[in-house]
């Protein structure tokens, strides 16, 4: 088994740091070392959450496993696609837009009718962080809307709109086109739950024609096709660890 440049993964449940390392997936790596067939510091292990890290010699089947490099890719994703490595339906994935032998998933997600903006990594750690809650990761979208939204509607948005679960943290709200059909608004929050944008939406009477996210924390769409990717520039990734540090 050829090495690979290593990555610090820190300490983690064995069964992780396989799937991690692009060994298998979680389910697949617990049975690996419940069968034992891996050993720890050339001990047979059968226990998936024995924690391991960066200084132990982990092997299966006595070849050494080391993590795969971290990736970083951002994705234009079309309208249609949805937001997961493994779709039972057979469905297009995100993941099939990115040429990478890595073990990619999405950093949350966008439900399969809207497009825009998904970074897609190996990487759990930052993964998790941009995802927490408590880090406030702002997100721009760009909404076409049925109907004209009223200066009220428009000023709850911004204050926050009662869902069903649970009030909504106040929005930066910006009309950039006003048709007596339709009218283009952008759009920036920092939660995460499912389908927020259209349902806040919804609850102040306009439904969601399309959705568009441009912009996650310091990374922007910009002129990126759709169903293109691109990986993040060293400066995207410097100022997104900048952003989780300092939250």
């Amino acid at each position: 088994m050829a090495r690979r440049t290593a990555i610090s993964l820190g300490c983690m449940r064995l069964a992780k740091y396989l799937a991690h390392a692009g060994v298998a997936s979680r389910r697949h790596a617990e049975r690996l070392v419940t069968s034992g067939r891996v050993t720890v510091d050339g001990r047979r292990v059968t226990d998936p959450a024995r924690d391991v890290g960066d200084g132990n010699d982990v092997r299966v089947e006595g070849q050494p496993v080391m993590p795969e490099p971290l990736e970083y890719h951002v994705l234009n994703k079309p309208a249609g696609v949805v937001s997961t490595a493994h779709d039972p339906e057979g469905r297009p994935k995100v993941i099939d837009f990115v040429d990478s032998d890595a073990r990619l998933y999405p950093v949350g997600r966008l439900d399969a009718e809207s497009s825009g903006l998904i970074l897609l990594t190996n990487d759990g750690k930052l993964a998790n962080r941009l995802m927490h809650p408590s880090f406030e990761v702002e997100k721009t979208y760009l909404a076409r809307v049925k109907g004209t939204p009223s200066k009220s509607a428009l000023a709850k948005l911004r204050q926050g709109v009662q869902l069903e679960d649970g009030r909504t943290a106040p929005a930066q709200v910006t009309v950039l086109e006003s048709r007596p059909q339709e009218t283009l608004i952008e759009l920036t929050i920092h939660e995460g739950r499912n389908r927020i944008v259209r349902r806040m939406f919804e609850a102040v009477g306009h439904s969601v024609l399309e959705l568009e996210r441009t912009r996650l924390g310091p990374l922007l769409l910009g002129r990126l096709a759709p169903g293109g990717s691109r990986k993040l520039r060293p400066q995207e990734l410097e100022q997104l660890s900048e952003l989780l540090r300092d939250a």
